[in-house]
């Protein structure tokens, strides 16, 4: 199993230790890229669909919510990239 599955399948468990960085690596890895908004803002865009998942990074930690995870799965939904 790739890393790239990897992390797909950590986040489709919505696991409680999914991090930010593990999320902007499988989001990178499906064609978004990051934008930085106001404070914690953030934004990914698919470069294909024109895609956009408008989440918040966390801190002080470093743990994605169970939230933000979802809007990540939508994004990626919305963009073909999983099923």
């Amino acid at each position: 199993m790739s890393r790239k599955e990897k992390l797909l399948d950590r986040l489709l468990s919505k696991s409680a230790d999914f991090t930010w960085d593990e999320a902007v690596t499988l989001m990178k890895q499906h064609d978004f890229t990051l934008v930085s908004g106001k404070g914690s803002s953030r934004k990914f865009a698919h470069k294909k669909t024109g895609v956009k998942v408008l989440i918040h990074e966390p801190h002080p930690g470093n743990i994605v919510k169970a939230y933000a995870q979802e809007d990540l799965i939508q994004g990626l939904r919305n963009a073909g990239a999983i099923k």
